[in-house]
């Protein structure tokens, strides 16, 4: 039995059991949608874990029907001017805090993908060490449907994973794929045969019953390595970004997003 740290109103409930952590995106009304009351409460758990001695292992997963459906569109429809730019350049901060705590966190941590894993749902979920995905989920980097690019290191975990080439064509396809797809392509590393809890548990114990402080040095050389580039692209990232919101084709992909249509991109 866990001991759990939070509310369940709060937007992320964690979880102690052992030397594992669970923490759980709690917005189950919005498919676990991050707005930024959820990114920081991430942020916040995530470094009360890495402050924990006791914990070796972290499972990161989505409460109700979806792991997470990317950001929040409300956060997409912030004031203009000054205090809109100051807002999102917060927020974009607080996006980079949470990948980089999670990816460079002294723990070796496992993400239980099912239903939607979408946009910044996908990014959070790359920067884990381990993927599961039921077989039915849908996981995309469709940032280009709203005129974005990806964010949330998206770029950086991508051309990892697939190369510079497969990583420019899934970010400007957006393709929706089944976990199998993802699973070929290299995305994820394991399609769940059982249950996705159970395929966790099996991947947790086998993990627990290694000398896993050698696996987390592997892992802090290999990320110290990594770092310069990856905060160079979460800090390209947020500029883009900041470049494509201002666009007219990202006014139309969120207005035809909110009225669910096909949106018409001008190139603008």
């Amino acid at each position: 039995m866990g001991i759990e740290s939070a509310s369940a109103q709060a937007s992320v409930i964690v979880t102690y059991s052992g030397r594992t952590a669970t923490v759980e995106m709690n917005r189950p009304e919005a498919m676990n949608a991050m707005n930024e009351e959820m990114l920081r409460e991430l942020v916040n758990a995530l470094k009360e874990i890495t402050d924990n001695e006791d914990v070796h292992a972290v499972i990161l997963k989505g409460k109700g029907k979806a792991f997470s459906a990317g950001g929040d569109i409300k956060m997409m429809l912030s004031s203009e001017g000054e205090e809109g730019e100051a807002a999102f350049n917060s927020l974009m901060d607080c996006i980079s805090e949470l990948v980089t705590t999670l990816y460079f966190m002294p723990k070796l941590t496992i993400c239980g993908i099912h239903g939607a894993a979408a946009g910044l749902g996908l990014s959070v979920a790359l920067a884990a060490d381990y993927i599961i995905a039921e077989p039915e989920s849908k996981i995309a980097m469709n940032f280009i449907g709203i005129g974005l690019i990806p964010d949330g290191g998206g770029h950086f975990f991508l051309e990892r994973k697939l190369g510079e080439v497969r990583a420019k064509e899934l970010i400007w396809e957006g393709k929706v794929m089944r976990a199998q797809e993802a699973f070929e392509k290299g995305l994820i590393h394991e399609v769940a045969a059982e249950t996705l809890e159970q395929s966790i548990e099996t991947k947790l114990q086998k993990w627990l019953n290694s000398p896993i402080q050698a696996m987390i040095k592997t892992k802090k050389i290999l990320g110290e390595k990594n770092r310069p580039l990856l905060l160079k692209m979460l800090e390209l990232e947020k500029n883009a970004q900041m470049k494509m919101r201002k666009t007219s084709d990202h006014q139309e992909g969120v207005k035809a997003f909110v009225e669910k249509r096909n949106p018409n991109f001008t190139g603008n």
